[in-house]
């Protein structure tokens, strides 16, 4: 620290190397100092007594001193500036505004800012006005929308290097102001739209910490911190664009940060124009519902950036000889909730919800709109751009899609929830039909052997003494595994692109999972089985003796398989809407008209996969377990499945059942109707997953409080409230007190009382 203080810069008292300004209160500091790791001397404000000391404004940051001018010096000019003198007495840096005499006087304030007065205590020029990369409680930084200046933060360079650095922080002039960090001249981070208390972009801001001011006639928009006496805290841009709010508590604490190093989603237009960003979803990034990736190439590769297109082309944009001939429906608005709003909003004068959606109906350009209260009507002409899906907060968005893109307004995810009810009770029923034949099987398998295209299969598995040669012949031939396809390696590697990464669906239990095409055209999902998974050659017979048995339309085919070089490839068919884990939460419109009824043991939303029209279809049969005779419970050596489906009796001592089925069939029920994964950790603190928070809320009498909020108006109460009953008495601790799984399709269909 320098060896002597003074307390303000006059025409006659300047600044040399060994002094410092210091305000009344020994709060700020104002001096030479050199960065740690530079050779380069600035003048600049820090704090005083607070270790480690933070600097928070440079005077001459692009005009640095030499480390070995020891003769520089801050004085009051002649004509009435303040001064930075090199050693050779050369201006270096100055605040040149236009001053009456040199009665002028520097004084440093314990807000930190430095101020130049004249004889009468008039300011003619305060730092506050040139912030650099910090902003201080009572600085402004902000624009002039007449005069065009622009006050924004501009980091440093690096951590030793105070010149103008990539990014900036300031604040747009629009009716409802939002605050952006640029990288160079591209948006890098926003803070949404201000609510007149806050930036509803920032779910977790609150309080009254902040201000912002609009004057119209002026043309002015600032935002600043208030200040609180002995609260020391600002706000800062680092060199890296991390935008961060700091403060004093026995030591500087960062408390807020954006954009979140763990959250791509905070990075401007992250996943491109009509995509939404959702950090709990893989991936990460998905079109809007009535969209799709305007390329599907760069979309399986990961690079979002360029968006998506609309599927279907709105209504009011239909040519108007279509319009004549036709009967042309109006479009409709699809909500979604608890949504980061996209930049670049328009502000219609509309005070009233319903008035905002009729005016954005009327209004073809209008693309979607929200109605916050404490702003008013927001519509979007241009392509909507840095959506983010948020865990809690955020607003309502309408999206505008032509009517048969918005969905019929049917109940979907009661269809869903019937037709998966049924998928489960067929596969059960499938077992009881095989019960017999699996007895008889099992007194055979000892003996059994393969047809011809699965003796490679017969060479990997000697070793366990799984099959011999002759039965499993004869086995396959009354069963429907004999009409299976064995693929060669080649074919395989060729359809997959030798495996591919930019064609990888997905990775279970079993391994990783590719799409492929093969000479013939055909489309084809190859699951391979990894050298380190859990499950082996057990579970590749299982689900092929399994699901060529059980072959169903709702469930997925399988076409095939490899085991040449030692490999164990099933080959199913291709279903292009990916898992119901990817595709369920938060959408409406899944659609089917049949089911079937399963006994699975690892029945969760990743094992049903969506074809094209949007039906679902039971996915893996490895973990299947078969019971013989009359067994109604089975006590097993190996406890598998997923957690958070599985029933507590059988995590606890192995004993599945059909009940075990009903359990996670009741599970994955709750998740459809909250749009939530059981295992997220997106409950209150005292919940450790849905189900508990399920229970929770229905023992308060608030069950209602479960559903997502996109789908509130698709669906009655009873029809909700049905259904989240049904799910808890699924999800019941004790089997006995659990309905079967036929009891649950009459309940659904309100064919049974629920009890």
């Amino acid at each position: 620290l320098q060896s002597s203080t003074i307390d303000s810069i006059t025409a006659s008292t300047l600044l040399v190397q060994n002094q410092t300004v210091v305000s009344s209160r020994q709060i700020f500091e104002l001096g030479f100092f050199t960065p740690k790791g530079s050779a380069k001397q600035y003048v600049g404000i820090w704090y005083k007594n607070l270790t480690p000391s933070k600097v928070v404004w440079v005077a001459n940051r692009d005009k640095p001193l030499g480390h070995t001018d020891q003769s520089a010096s801050l004085i009051i000019g002649e004509d009435g500036n303040l001064k930075l003198l090199d050693g050779q007495q050369n201006t270096v840096w100055s605040t040149n505004v236009m001053a009456k005499s040199n009665y002028s006087v520097a004084l440093l304030s314990d807000f930190g800012n430095f101020v130049l007065q004249d004889r009468n205590a008039d300011i003619m020029w305060e730092s506050f006005d040139e912030p650099t990369d910090t902003l201080l409680p009572n600085m402004k930084i902000g624009v002039n929308v007449k005069t065009g200046k622009k006050r924004n933060l501009i980091s440093w360079k690096g951590e030793d290097d105070p010149s103008f650095g990539s990014f900036a922080v300031g604040l747009t002039p629009e009716t409802a102001p939002q605050v952006f960090t640029w990288n160079g001249s591209s948006p890098y981070w926003r803070s949404g739209q201000w609510d007149k208390t806050k930036f509803i972009g920032i779910p977790t801001m609150s309080g009254p910490g902040s201000v912002l001011q609009q004057d119209n006639i002026q043309g002015t928009t600032y935002y600043s911190l208030k200040s609180y006496d002995n609260l020391f805290g600002y706000n800062f841009i680092s060199s890296e664009g991390y935008l961060m709010a700091v403060r004093w508590a026995n030591g500087w604490s960062t408390y807020w940060g954006a954009p979140e190093s763990t959250n791509p989603c905070d990075i401007y237009g992250y996943c491109g124009s009509f995509g939404v960003c959702n950090l709990l979803n893989s991936p990460m990034c998905r079109c809007l519902k009535g969209f799709k990736p305007r390329s599907d190439e760069e979309w399986n590769r990961g690079n979002w950036t360029r968006g998506c297109l609309r599927e279907m082309e709105l209504n009011c944009q239909k040519p108007a000889n279509v319009a004549a001939s036709t009967t042309v429906k109006k479009d409709m608005f699809r909500r979604m909730s608890q949504i980061k709003l996209p930049d670049s909003a328009d502000f219609p004068l509309i005070d009233d919800a319903e008035q905002c959606q009729s005016w954005c109906l009327e209004n073809c350009s209008c693309l979607a709109f929200s109605y916050v209260n404490a702003i008013g009507c927001m519509a979007w002409s241009k392509d909507l751009l840095d959506i983010q899906q948020f865990s809690m907060g955020g607003q309502d968005l309408y999206i505008r899609l032509a009517d048969g893109g918005a969905g019929s307004g049917l109940p979907m995810r009661t269809k869903l929830i019937i037709s998966l009810s049924t998928i489960s009770g067929i596969i059960l029923f499938g077992a009881s039909i095989l019960v017999c034949g699996l007895s008889k099987w099992r007194g055979k398998f000892r003996k059994m052997t393969i047809p011809g295209h699965f003796r490679s299969v017969a060479v990997a598995i000697k070793s366990e003494k799984l099959l011999k040669e002759t039965a499993w012949k004869e086995q396959m031939k009354e069963d429907d595994a004999s009409k299976l396809v064995a693929y060669d390696f080649d074919s395989i590697c060729l359809a997959t692109d030798n495996f591919d990464t930019k064609n990888k669906l997905g990775q279970g239990g079993f391994g990783p999972v590719y799409k492929g095409k093969l000479k013939d055209g055909k489309e084809i999902a190859a699951k391979r089985l990894s050298s380190c998974s859990g499950q082996g050659l057990t579970e590749f017979k299982n689900e092929i003796l399994l699901i060529s048995k059980l072959q169903h339309r709702n469930m997925v085919r399988l076409l095939g398989c490899c085991t040449e070089r030692e490999e164990k490839i099933l080959v199913y068919e291709y279903l292009p809407n990916k898992s119901l884990d990817a595709f369920l939460f938060g959408l409406l419109y899944l659609h089917h008209d049949s089911g079937l009824r399963v006994i699975h043991r690892d029945l969760k939303v990743s094992n049903i996969l969506l074809d094209e029209k949007m039906n679902p279809k039971i996915f893996y049969f490895g973990l299947a377990r078969m019971f013989e005779g009359s067994q109604v419970v089975v006590n097993t050596h190996k406890v598998v499945g997923t957690h958070g489906y599985m029933s507590p009796k059988y995590v606890m001592g192995g004993t599945i059942s059909e009940k075990s089925d009903v359990y996670s069939f009741g599970v994955l029920l709750l998740e459809i109707i909250s749009s939530k994964k059981n295992t997220s950790l997106d409950y209150p603190k005292q919940h450790l997953n849905l189900m508990a928070y399920a229970w929770h809320l229905w023992y308060e009498g608030r069950g209602l409080d479960l559903m997502d909020a996109a789908i509130a108006d698709a669906f009655s109460t009873s029809e909700v409230m049905r259904c989240i009953q049904l799910g808890l008495l699924c999800t019941q601790d004790h089997a006995t007190d659990r309905p079967n799984m036929s009891t649950v399709v009459r309940m659904l269909n309100g064919e049974s009382k629920l009890s």
